[in-house]
């Protein structure tokens, strides 16, 4: 069983959940909706999610609601995921980073379901834009079976949040 590659992917995939959240009428672009994207590539395999909301927009604080996201995100392959947390980003505009407080997820593959997270995670936007790409980071294992690694690690820049 390829598990690894799968959970890879889903980790990514959080990490650009807790990352993601909505634009704000500022320098940086027009008015948004309070909606973001995702897209995670990992280990061959791609997570994306569409339209998942977020309590404000950036750069003010705002949490991303782990329904919406969940609701439409989706992996290549056969793996599942899921959002536990509603994560809670910080931005600042000045740096151009984002970081946010805890990504809590869990990934499902045939029958073994494995639980991560990852603190602090941080973000870098693309230019002026309101997209981020993830700083790497590693995610500990909170819960799983036997056969779920210790900690995934994601690369930086494998994943992305665009904000509409």
């Amino acid at each position: 069983m390829r598990l690894t590659p799968k959970l890879s992917c889903v980790t990514a995939m959080v990490v650009a959940v807790i990352a993601g959240a909505p634009t704000t009428a500022s320098a940086l672009g027009p008015q948004a909706s309070q909606l973001v994207d995702g897209v995670i590539t990992a280990a061959g395999s791609t997570c994306t999610w569409t339209d998942a909301t977020a309590s404000a927009d950036p750069p003010a604080v705002l949490t991303i609601d782990r329904s919406t996201v969940n609701s439409s995100v989706s992996c290549s392959g056969d793996a599942s995921a899921t959002l536990n947390n509603s994560p809670t980003l910080t931005f600042d505009d000045v740096a151009g980073t984002a970081t946010s407080d805890l990504i809590d997820i869990t990934v499902k593959q045939s029958i073994v379901s494995c639980s991560y997270q990852a603190k602090s995670v941080g973000w870098t936007r693309d230019g002026s834009t309101r997209a981020y790409l993830n700083k790497a980071f590693t995610a500990s294992k909170s819960s799983g079976s036997f056969l779920c690694p210790s900690s995934i690690t994601a690369e930086p820049g494998s994943a992305s949040l665009s904000f509409h």
